[in-house]
C-alpha cells in the first residue's frame, strides 16, 4: 500500500470512529456511506449496518474510549482495502476526515493523533503512554558526550 493511502486510512479510520456517540456521528455516518457507497448496489446498506451497530456499541459501552480503540484496527483496514480498490476516492476521503475532524467535539479531537515529520525529520508520538526515545549519534559525526 502506498504511504499515503495508509496514513490516510489510519486518519480516516481514526476520525469515524471518534465521532462514534458524538454529535458528529451523523456527519461521519452520512459522509463514509457516500465516500465508500462505490460498487455493488448491496455494499450501502451493510457499510449502513455495520457503521449504525459499531456506533451503537460504542454508545452502549460504560469506557466509549476503549470501546472506539476497539474498533478502530479493524476500520484502518478496511479503508486500506477501500483505497486500494478505489484510489479515486482519495481526495473525497481526506476532505471527508479533515471535516469530520474539525467538527468532533473537544474530547475526542484530543483522541485524534496527527503527527507529521518533515525534510528528513522524525516525529513519534503516542496516546495514553509514554514514548522514550534513545538514539545514538549517526556514525559518521563524533560522540558529542565526554
Amino acid at each position: 500500500m502506498i504511504d499515503s493511502m495508509a496514513a490516510l486510512a489510519a486518519a480516516a479510520s481514526t476520525a469515524l470512529v471518534a465521532a462514534m456517540a458524538t454529535d458528529t456521528w451523523q456527519a461521519a455516518r452520512d459522509g463514509m456511506l457516500r465516500v465508500m457507497g462505490r460498487g455493488r448496489e448491496d455494499e450501502p446498506a451493510q457499510l449502513a449496518a455495520r457503521l449504525d451497530e459499531e456506533a451503537a456499541l460504542v454508545r452502549a459501552a460504560d469506557d466509549s474510549d476503549a470501546a472506539r480503540r476497539s474498533l478502530l484496527p479493524a476500520w484502518r483496514l478496511r479503508l486500506e482495502q477501500f483505497l486500494l480498490a478505489h484510489p479515486e476516492a482519495v481526495d473525497e476521503m481526506d476532505e471527508l476526515t479533515r471535516r469530520l475532524t474539525t467538527a468532533l467535539p473537544r474530547a475526542q479531537q484530543n483522541w485524534v493523533q496527527h503527527v507529521d515529520a518533515r525534510d528528513h525529520g522524525q516525529a513519534f508520538g503516542v496516546q495514553g503512554g509514554n514514548v522514550i526515545i534513545h538514539q545514538e549519534p549517526p556514525a559518521d559525526r563524533p560522540d558529542p558526550r565526554p
